[in-house]
């Protein structure tokens, strides 16, 4: 059997709680003394070095088999983000360049078409299909093969990425270093990509039929259908990140940054152990809702390129010539509370409050927070990625609607979004709140109250505390 690793400042969290549990038993007949209290603020938050002094308790991380596995099984999962972020990219460029709609059936295994007859009975399914007929009669066989590439190559590599997970996780399974609990995860993250390829097909069958609604329009796919399958690729990718964050940082840094603060007790200029805490709370408190800000903007872009609203309104700040375009409730009557969803002018008005009201809160999130020395360098550091893409993201959308939406701009744009996700997932991540392998939660808010105490009360040991005489 594997053993479990051991952390030694969770270690020294939880001993020094049963030690500081053990002395308060005595309250009633003697207050702990300020040494006391110190020397459990001491082994509740000092460094890894004077934390390993006290007797260890063990932790439960997702990978068995030490450093060495979990490095293996961080880089697979990196790996693993990476082609879900480039599936992301790719379908995005794949919508951009009008290629979705070319393949009108779906095969467990799709064998391209190879040679000139192939082509001429592909050729000929799509010819049956509304785009065709409405928008592409225009179009040859050698036109057609473009498109219909961009679409089998996205729908290949969604395939390949499930054999990117499977093969190497018979191996780390083999070892024995796949945990219960990553080995539920893992499963779900295979569960929703083959639920995407579903869902997927569910989207693009939409695009096959008349819009009954408007029968002269050229032919797209549910708005509604393509919300769905873009959240669910950026809720594979960001469970994915999550995970790999898990396993390659499984010790909060919030804890060791609060370490590198714990017993200095003279210097009163430097934040204690508590004040780190406290100051990690306050930004989890915001970075939280950011999140949620920044997916739900997201998610009115996916219905943004369902409506093809992008291309409507190619003026920034107005749309129309007004603030707010008088097309905003055309539909209200007839469709009530889908005219939000299927009204290119509320869409796309509708997207530009959500962007500029992301930036806006990006901006005071980093302003409060920033330059705040309390909280770890790593979420510092992604305050400001968060702060550029941003910037990056609202300029990139301008760009992108000035000029019609070209397959360059919009693909960044999209890529980009994936950026601003991944920074505020990570900072998330580096502001967690302190979980199994810490102190227990009424336990770990005491001995911070003890540490602030000690703090304020207590010399190091060692160290030759001056007596002004009078």
């Amino acid at each position: 059997m594997i053993p479990r690793r051991v952390d030694p400042i969770a270690g020294a969290g939880h001993a020094a709680w049963r030690a500081y549990a053990a002395s308060t038993a005595k309250a009633s007949t003697a207050a702990p003394s300020s040494a006391a209290l110190a020397t459990a603020a001491r082994r509740a938050f000092s460094s890894a070095a004077t934390a390993a002094s006290v007797p260890p308790v063990a932790t439960r991380p997702l990978v068995n088999g030490g450093p060495a596995a979990e490095r293996a099984l961080g880089w697979w999962l990196a790996g693993g983000c990476a082609w879900a972020y480039s599936m992301v990219v790719l379908g995005g460029v794949t919508r951009l360049t009008r290629s979705g709609l070319s393949m009108t059936d779906w095969k467990f295994v799709e064998k391209p078409p190879l040679t000139a007859e192939d082509w001429d009975a592909e050729f000929a399914k799509y010819k049956e299909s509304p785009e065709y007929k409405k928008t592409n009669t225009w179009m040859t066989v050698d036109d057609f093969k473009f498109i219909y590439w961009m679409e089998w190559g996205h729908r290949q590599w969604g395939r390949a990425l499930g054999g990117y997970f499977v093969l190497p996780l018979a191996y780390f399974a083999a070892k024995g270093w796949v945990t219960r609990s990553l080995a539920t995860r893992l499963a779900t993250f295979f569960g929703l990509g083959a639920a995407q390829g579903a869902i997927g097909w569910w989207m693009v069958k939409s695009g096959l039929v008349e819009d009954e609604d408007n029968p002269t329009n050229a032919p797209r796919v549910s708005p509604y259908r393509l919300a769905t399958h873009l959240t669910g690729a950026f809720t594979i990718y960001v469970a994915m990140l999550w995970t790999t964050l898990d396993v390659w940082f499984p010790t909060p840094p919030v804890i060791r940054h609060a370490a590198e603060y714990a017993g200095a007790v003279l210097n009163r200029n430097t934040p204690g152990a508590s004040q780190v805490l406290g100051a990690a709370r306050h930004a989890r408190a915001v970075a939280h809702p950011l999140a949620a800000l920044v997916g739900v903007t997201a998610l009115s872009g996916a219905y943004v390129a369902g409506m093809d609203a992008g291309r409507a309104y190619n003026t920034f700040p107005l749309m129309d010539g007004k603030w707010i375009p008088d097309e905003y409730w055309s539909m209200w009557e007839r469709r009530g509370w889908r005219n939000f969803f299927e009204n290119t002018a509320a869409v796309q008005f509708d997207h530009r409050v959500l962007a500029l009201t992301t930036l806006a809160a990006v901006t005071y999130v980093w302003g409060a927070h920033r330059f705040n020395g309390r909280l770890p360098a790593a979420a510092r550091a992604l305050l400001d990625a968060s702060m550029l893409a941003t910037l990056a993201q609202v300029g990139l959308g301008i760009s992108a609607l000035l000029n019609h939406v070209p397959v360059s701009l919009g693909s960044l744009h999209q890529a980009n979004a994936l950026n601003l996700f991944t920074a505020v997932v990570g900072l998330m991540h580096v502001l967690r709140r302190p979980r199994a392998g810490g102190l227990p939660a009424p336990a770990f808010s005491e001995v911070r109250r003890v540490a602030t105490t000690a703090a304020k009360t207590a010399p190091k040991p060692g160290v030759k505390v001056k007596v002004k005489r009078k």
